[in-house]
């Protein structure tokens, strides 16, 4: 079955501490065109991301995003001790104390309360997200969901892509035995013709039996197109083959079409009939329809 290679898939995780979310989009192209955008803690596992989407994906004009959401403030607040500061207060406190004879229990909250002794730090949500907040096990299962989620889509327009190529293949079979319908109706108009002439040609002194015999065969075989409906046949046939098997068949399949177009050229070349011509013109405007699908399969 064809696959398009137009798709869509998505897959996020909504946890606690996070959010995250993946995004991969398809477009047509010649090759993988793959462009990403990830967070700074997945950096590292761009290669590997890649690779995962080439080999998964084959080709396309592919994008991933990868949007990552801390649910924590943006700054937080981390403490410590000014362990200096702090001994100094203590020891004052202590000393004071056994001026007056007081009690010492609660020296320790005194000091730690003093101004400065306990020092706040701001860390960024960037620098949390440099810890890598989320395993890669996660992600990768994600991005996994994410193509899953595309070739889906991919799979879904394939099958509609099928249903409408395997219709253009089938009008030019119709074609095609319009063609062998109208054939023996030219080749009896050529014989007629080539009677009349030949009574002409009799009366004529310098008459050449021998070589008017083998100019006939040579025009004869020239008129023929025995062969080449033969092959045509054979084309459509390898052509339809070719769609139901499972791997992708986008360039096979634009071969065999451009051995179609052959085939329908040599016969309205050698058809020298107005109808013929004409049933040749609608097979090519079928077969152009199906080379223009073809750009979007994978």
């Amino acid at each position: 079955m064809l696959q398009s290679m137009t798709g869509f898939g998505t897959a996020n995780i909504d946890a606690d501490q996070y959010s995250l979310s993946i995004e991969i989009r398809s477009l047509n192209s010649k090759g993988m065109d793959l462009g990403v955008r990830i967070p700074r803690f997945l950096v590292d596992r761009e290669l590997e991301i890649r690779n995962i989407i080439t080999k998964s994906l084959v080709r396309g004009k592919v994008s991933l995003t990868i949007d990552y959401t801390n649910k924590n403030k943006n700054q937080r607040l981390r403490s410590a001790i000014n362990q200096e500061l702090f001994q100094a207060y203590y020891t004052e406190f202590e000393k004071a104390a056994d001026a007056v004879g007081a009690s010492k229990a609660e020296l320790f909250r005194l000091a730690i309360q003093m101004p400065e002794v306990m020092q706040q730090e701001q860390t960024t949500e960037e620098e949390v997200v440099d810890k890598s907040p989320v395993p890669w096990e996660t992600v990768s299962g994600l991005l996994q969901e994410a193509i899953y989620n595309l070739n889906h889509f991919r799979n879904d327009e394939g099958k509609a892509l099928t249903s409408e190529i395997i219709s253009y293949i089938d009008r030019i079979r119709i074609l095609l035995a319009e063609v062998d319908k109208f054939d023996p109706v030219r080749l009896e108009y050529i014989r007629e013709r080539i009677k009349s002439h030949l009574q002409e040609i009799n009366s004529s002194e310098s008459f050449n039996q021998s070589r008017f015999e083998q100019e006939m065969i040579y025009f004869i075989e020239k008129l023929d197109i025995a062969e080449e409906k033969v092959r045509l046949v054979n084309h459509l046939h390898y052509f339809t083959e070719t769609v139901y098997l499972p791997e992708p068949t986008g360039k096979k399949l634009g071969f065999i079409a451009q051995e179609i177009g052959r085939e329908i050229n040599t016969i309205g070349s050698k058809a020298n009939d107005a109808t013929l011509q004409h049933l040749v013109v609608e097979m090519k405007e079928e077969l152009e329809k199906i080379k223009e699908q073809l750009n979007n399969i994978l």
